[in-house]
This record gives C-alpha cells, sequence and structure tokens, in this order.
C-alpha cells in the first residue's frame, strides 16, 4: 500500500508543470535549442510594434520565427503566456538608481518613463489587462514604488491606492494621446493646425451656441495645445501634489 502511495505522489509531481517564469530563469542547455522564450518574445515585441496587437497570433509568430505553428505551443501555452513574455520584456529597461530614495521623485521617474515606454510600443495599451499582467519585471517596478512609500506611516490600502492612482493617470493619459495620435494619422493631419483647422466647422458651430464660453476662452489663449509632454508633465505633478495633501508626506 505504501508503495503504491509512493508512486502514486511521483507520478503526481511529474505532472507538475514548472511556471513560465521558472522556465525562462532556469539555465539554457549547454547545446541551445532553436527557439526559446526570449527569442519568442522579442519576435512577438517586434510583430506588436510594427502591426499593433491584433497581428500577434501564435500562426503569425510561427511563420515570423521560421518555425512549425505548433513549436512555440512547446514553449507557451497560449496568448496569456505570450502577453507576460513581451509585457516582461519592454519593461525591464524601467529602473530607478537606488541612491533616489524620496517618494515623489520615484514615482515621478516611473510615471514619465512609462509614458515614454508606451508611445514606443502603442500595443501596451491595447492587450489585455494591461495592469494586472504579473510579471517579475513589473513586480520590481511596482516594489520599488510601495518601497519608496513605505516608513511614511501609510497603511497598506493608502499605500496601494497611492501607488495606483499615479499609475491609472500615467495609463489613461497616454492612451488618450496615443488614441488622438491615431485619429490624426488615420485621417492624414500632420499637426494641431491642421487637426483643428478640418475640425474647425463643428468647433466654430458649438462655440456660436454661447454655452461653453470657459471652453471657448481656452481655445482662443491657449498655448500648449500640441505640447501632450508639458501637459502629462504637469497632470502628473497634480496628481502627486494631491496625494502628498491627502497623505501629508
Amino acid at each position: 500500500m505504501a508503495a503504491r502511495k509512493e508512486e502514486a505522489a511521483q507520478g503526481e509531481n511529474r505532472l507538475v508543470e514548472p511556471s513560465l517564469w521558472e522556465r525562462l530563469e532556469r539555465p539554457a542547455p549547454t547545446q541551445r535549442a532553436a527557439l526559446t522564450l526570449d527569442r519568442i518574445a522579442a519576435a512577438a515585441v517586434e510583430l506588436a510594434d510594427e502591426e499593433g496587437a491584433g497581428a500577434v497570433t501564435m500562426r503569425r509568430l510561427a511563420t515570423k520565427l521560421g518555425v512549425a505553428p505548433m513549436a512555440a505551443y512547446r514553449h507557451v501555452s497560449g496568448k496569456g503566456d505570450l502577453w507576460a513574455l513581451m509585457f516582461d520584456r519592454v519593461s525591464a529597461g524601467l529602473t530607478v538608481p537606488d541612491e533616489v530614495a524620496e517618494w515623489r521623485e520615484v514615482l515621478r521617474s516611473f510615471a514619465l518613463q512609462t509614458r515614454e515606454l508606451m508611445l514606443r510600443h502603442p500595443w501596451l495599451g491595447q492587450v489585455p489587462a494591461p495592469l494586472v499582467q504579473l510579471t517579475p519585471a513589473r513586480m520590481a517596478v511596482a516594489e520599488r514604488q510601495l518601497r519608496a512609500l513605505a516608513g511614511h506611516g501609510l497603511d497598506a490600502d493608502a499605500m496601494m491606492a497611492a501607488f495606483r492612482a499615479v499609475g491609472a493617470f500615467v495609463h489613461g493619459a497616454t492612451q488618450s494621446e496615443l488614441a488622438l495620435r491615431a485619429y490624426k494619422e488615420e485621417n492624414g493631419w500632420v499637426s494641431g493646425d491642421e487637426t483643428r483647422q478640418a475640425l474647425a466647422p463643428q468647433m466654430n458651430y458649438l462655440m456660436g451656441t454661447g454655452r461653453y464660453p470657459t471652453y471657448k476662452k481656452y481655445a482662443l489663449s491657449a498655448t500648449r495645445k500640441d505640447d501632450p509632454g508639458w501637459e502629462f508633465t504637469f497632470g502628473l505633478d497634480c496628481v502627486l501634489d494631491g496625494i502628498a495633501q491627502r497623505l501629508g508626506i
């Protein structure tokens, strides 16, 4: 009886599949396989950069890698694993030196870096559940920011809410920027002036109703309409100011 139980336990252990990240961190064999997780991730990122998130299918990826369509499935279980690998790869460069300790500097730096990352890789805002992709690189980014917030007398919930508030602003503001950029490209408008000229009939009618005097004042006097970097930074600082004021840190 004991022998049968031991055999069953050994059989169960053989069926346990190592996690994606455990497999990625394992040392490569002396004779490297033609297809690796790192190579799959690099090809998938390149494909998404060139053609968007919708182009990333296992079949298209196999074609790009020059392998049989089922070959990638021996390394990744499907699109979930693939998105995770892609997120981890592009997020690996997000970092703030350890000597930077002040919480606001840490969160601000990561926010600015994340915007630049999303502008380089627009598909980051198109894949499913971008804010909950659990990967080593993304966890390291979160850990670094939470560590900067820790030690200020905040409870765990307040600390996480502050961290997520900044992340939500970054993703929302940058996705809006990307959406406007895509809209202009689809219509062939290469500048803010061209965009405003094309939309002038609608805007003139709306402003002519007299219902939107504050917006009209903005339209006539604003000088940074075509400076998304300034707008992002100003909004980010407003969020950080609010956190500092609310939490007293």
